[in-house]
């Protein structure tokens, strides 16, 4: 028999530092967050996330504003070290992008360099660029996606992608373009190119997941 810390979720309500380092889309992340049953904390130092289960790393602009941004935040440093302690974190379109070191859209800018790999800008003729709206995501694992093997849809917004260095931690795959991976998990680490918070019910039921997750910890 399982023990009982093992049954017991260490969260009824899991509590959540949403980063606001001025560079996301909060409102609506939070919102989405807490449809699904967590309590989400704004956290613009990282002093705001010394007692939480998780980080969210929101993100809409671009890579090298972004990457500054968590610099001058004073939380650059902090959320690497979480990474690197292998604690529970949700990256969302700019926030799965600076888990790697470099992007092709902001030459010399550095990232988290968390994860091998670069980010790379869209390219082929007659590709729209940026891409922009609903896609289905395929070759799905791990505890963000239903485990019935279907390929749910979600929605983009962006002109540059990651090419993880590392097959191994790829979650997801979209066929848009050349192909990219739509998402990576490493443990407790999560992170999605698409926009959860827009992608209606498949959406929240990534969030559930990513929620869960937690509480199988």
């Amino acid at each position: 028999m399982a023990s009982p810390s093992i049954l017991a979720p260490l969260n009824a309500t899991p509590k959540l530092a949403l980063i606001d380092y001025g560079s996301g889309n909060l409102r609506s992340v939070a919102k989405a967050l807490e449809t699904c049953g967590a309590s989400v904390t704004l956290a613009p130092t990282a002093s705001h996330f010394s007692d939480v289960d998780a980080l969210v790393v929101p993100g809409v602009g671009s890579f090298g504003d972004c990457a500054q941004n968590l610099t001058n935040s004073g939380m650059r440093e902090p959320i690497l070290e979480w990474l690197k302690a292998g604690r529970p974190y949700l990256g969302i379109c700019l926030g799965y992008q600076l888990l790697f070191s470099t992007s092709e859209e902001s030459p010399g800018a550095m990232g988290l360099g968390f994860l091998p790999g670069q980010v790379v800008r869209f390219r082929g003729e007659g590709l729209k660029v940026p891409h922009m709206g609903w896609n289905t995501v395929s070759r799905t694992r791990g505890p963000l996606f239903p485990t019935d093997g279907s390929s749910p849809h979600f929605y983009f917004v962006h002109s540059y992608y990651p090419a993880p260095g590392d097959d191994a931690v790829v979650s997801s795959w979209c066929d848009y373009g050349p192909g990219f991976a739509a998402s990576v998990s490493a443990g407790a680490i999560h992170a999605t190119q698409f926009h959860p918070e827009k992608s209606q019910a498949a959406g929240l039921e990534l969030l559930r997941g990513f929620l869960r997750a937690l509480n199988k910890l």
